[in-house]
């Protein structure tokens, strides 16, 4: 039992090390390309595939340093544990992001909310503006943005898991146990 939390801890740190990287990577192409205010669709899909590459992978890593088996609650473990380490590094990295590289963003945001409110919606009144705008600047603030980080990871983290480890899975035999 001993080994195999030590496996889940090396494979999802090793992976979630790697996810946090290509993550944060990704992110820093974005604002090079200057589509931080936009986040492009792209940027979405190629975040969820490497997501999904890198719990496959860890899963698989997992799977050959356990004999070859792997269970469901195993699978999920690891594929929770990997995202959690990189949804961390994610959150760091927005936090260096937003009080370091790009303090305005929060005020960015919320400037270009408010256009885009005009914008879609002019027979909007007063009060229903300053509501929108009330809300969009809780969104933004780094508290809940971190905790969104983090819970976004994790949940996609959980769906990858869970369906990765339900194709995956192959059980020890009781008389291996």
């Amino acid at each position: 039992m001993e080994t195999e939390k030590g496996s889940v801890k090396k494979v999802a740190m090793q992976y979630g090390l790697i996810l946090g990287l290509v993550s944060v990577l990704l992110s820093v192409i974005v604002y090079a390309l200057g589509q931080t205010y936009e986040q492009p669709w792209w940027q979405s899909l190629l975040s969820f595939v490497i997501m999904l590459s890198c719990i496959i992978y860890a899963l698989k890593a997992f799977k050959e340093s356990n004999g070859g088996f792997l269970s469901l609650g195993e699978a999920l473990k690891v594929g929770l544990a990997t995202a959690l380490i990189a949804g961390i590094i994610g959150v760091l990295f927005n936090m260096l992001f937003v009080t370091v590289i790009e303090p305005d963003f929060a005020a960015n945001i919320v400037e270009k909310a408010s256009s885009d409110m005009v914008e879609q919606n002019p027979n909007m009144t007063e009060d229903q503006m300053e509501m929108a705008i009330s809300i969009t600047e809780k969104m933004v603030s780094p508290g809940v943005m971190a905790a969104m980080g983090i819970i976004l990871s994790l949940f996609f983290g959980f769906i990858i898991s869970l369906i990765s480890g339900l194709i995956m899975k192959v059980e020890k035999p009781a008389h291996l146990e």
